[in-house]
């Protein structure tokens, strides 16, 4: 059978991934690699694409190794040809673990990946994007509503379904010159009755959304008698363009559509100003996040964005990872690429952080992946974690945010955040994301407030889910993966100046989620 039936990710794995469906009694070839020789297996089930083959005898208890490392240990003796999956694997994750620091390696790590790279340093292309008075740039020029309180979400809805009738025709869009391109609230159920850190949270979130450079202008929207008070929030939001920001107190309204809509007026009088202008790609904040995940994630897709992370790190752009738990069996990996021994002690605090956060709860730590992730082939938190953080690309860390913080550091990131969808790119938006690359093999309609582009894992998804999948990333089994990265590059340059919308933004699938750990009173 043809090679592209199969994958072996890494010379030292012991499994190989179907990319196809197959048969029971079909043979495997795969070639040799570096001293690696070849090998050929014979089918001894069926297996669905995405899942994983014994490409050798397994003993018990013997760690199953993928990405060329252990994605768990064999609960029973598999013989060669055998489907690999949670009925024979177990994982080897527990709630304690022990991390060292190779200064070395990482050097060495950093020296590869700048050789490698060095293409995209030296040639980096332009975007047109609005310049903010921040030095921020954004690829939008939205009109963003945020409301300080869930009670006035409806009254939200209705000014920003008035605003886009008003000043965008009622179909709301990037516009590659420039002007309002659209009028959007971002609802939540929070903002009173909470206590605590969860109150500092959603003032933090709600004001670093706020000063997203992807909102042209903004207004506050608020009740009068909730904990989030307007003056309170004021001073959470710091220093503002009273031009750009402005605030509504229901309360205090007679009638508080009429005065919604003077303010929107005002807004849009100044955000109407603004024009896109070249910038240099480097300029662009991207968030890397997964949802869905199939067996293929990280051979195709991940592996994908990964390489752009790669191309934009390298041209001095900015990238974050989030999903923390969906780094569990793969923290090492990342730790070994810290450009230094501050940034890897910071990651080992994000680390145990998460880890602690589940046993208070009493959870234990490897309760991932998901039924939908387990039917795509993925079969423990190793698994999932070794394929999510390829989205990292080999690129050194550079920084690590706390939730809810603003990026400030170029390169690659590492931010706080869980694994849920809504809750991390609300996160990474928040943080300062223009655009988040969103990889999916189950494939989901979700949407953050920033452009949220969906690459497919395979081929069948992004064929029969057109409506939500922007790019195919399987197109790097069929061809030179180089081509592959570069076509998604300029996807993203197109989207980024205008030319373009994702599929979120053309649906109107946005929303937010702020993360909460206490009381609700």
């Amino acid at each position: 059978m043809s090679q592209k039936t199969a994958i072996r990710i890494h010379p030292s794995d012991s499994v190989a991934v179907a990319l196809v469906p197959l048969k029971k009694g079909d043979v495997i070839t795969l070639e040799a690699s570096g001293s690696v020789p070849a090998v050929s297996v014979t089918l001894l089930e069926d297996i669905t694409a995405g899942h994983k083959i014994a490409l050798r005898d397994i003993e018990k208890d013997e760690p199953i190794i993928k990405y060329g490392y252990p994605i768990g240990a064999a609960k029973e003796d598999i013989k060669a040809g055998s489907h690999v999956h949670v009925e024979n694997v177990h994982t080897l994750l527990s709630e304690n673990a022990s991390y060292s620091y190779d200064e070395k390696a990482a050097k060495a790590a950093y020296e590869t990946w700048k050789k490698d790279t060095a293409q995209f340093a030296e040639h980096v292309p332009s975007i047109n994007a609005y310049k903010r008075a921040d030095g921020r740039i954004g690829i939008r020029n939205e009109i963003w509503i945020i409301p300080t309180v869930g009670c006035v979400n409806k009254i939200g809805e209705s000014l920003a379904a008035w605003g886009n009738g008003e000043f965008c025709a009622g179909k709301p869009g990037p516009n590659p010159k420039g002007g309002v391109e659209g009028v959007y609230v971002w609802t939540h159920p929070y903002g009173c009755s909470q206590m605590g850190d969860d109150h500092a949270t959603t003032r933090k979130i709600l004001a670093d959304l706020v000063h997203h450079p992807n909102a042209g202008a903004v207004l506050v929207l608020g009740l009068g008698c909730e904990n989030n008070t307007m003056d309170r929030f004021k001073q959470e939001i710091g220093e503002f363009d009273d031009k750009r920001v402005k605030f509504l107190v229901a309360q205090e309204s007679h009638d508080e559509i009429e005065d919604g809509r003077k303010l929107l007026k005002e807004l849009a009088a100044y955000a109407g100003k603004c024009k896109r202008e070249s910038v240099p790609m480097s300029e662009i904040v991207l968030g890397m996040k997964c949802g869905g995940s199939d067996g293929l994630s990280g051979i195709t897709a991940n592996a994908l964005v990964g390489r752009v992370c790669d191309a934009v790190t390298a041209m001095g752009g900015t990238v974050m990872l989030t999903e923390v738990p969906e780094m569990f069996g793969a923290e090492q990996m990342l730790m070994n690429r810290c450009i230094d021994r501050a940034i890897f002690d910071k990651t080992v605090k994000l680390i145990n952080g998460f880890k602690d956060y589940f046993t208070k709860h009493g959870q234990v730590v490897y309760e991932n992946p998901s039924p939908g992730n387990k039917a795509g082939g993925i079969t423990t938190l190793e698994d999932k974690s070794l394929g999510c953080v390829q989205k990292g690309g080999k690129a050194p860390i550079c920084g690590v945010l706390q939730y809810g913080d603003r990026i400030s550091q170029k390169g690659l990131n590492l931010l706080e955040g869980p694994g849920n969808d809504i809750v991390s790119t609300t996160a990474q938006t928040a943080a300062g994301a223009n655009m988040i690359l969103f990889t999916t093999g189950r494939g989901t309609p979700l949407g953050a407030p920033v452009p949220t582009m969906k690459i497919a894992t395979n081929h069948p998804l992004a064929q029969n889910k057109t409506g939500w999948i922007d790019f195919d990333a399987a197109q790097i089994l069929d061809g030179n993966a180089d081509e592959v990265r570069d076509r998604l590059i300029k996807l993203i340059c197109d989207i980024a100046s205008g030319r373009a919308e994702t599929r979120n933004e053309r649906n109107g699938y946005r929303e937010i989620a702020i993360f909460k750990n206490g009381v609700t009173l």
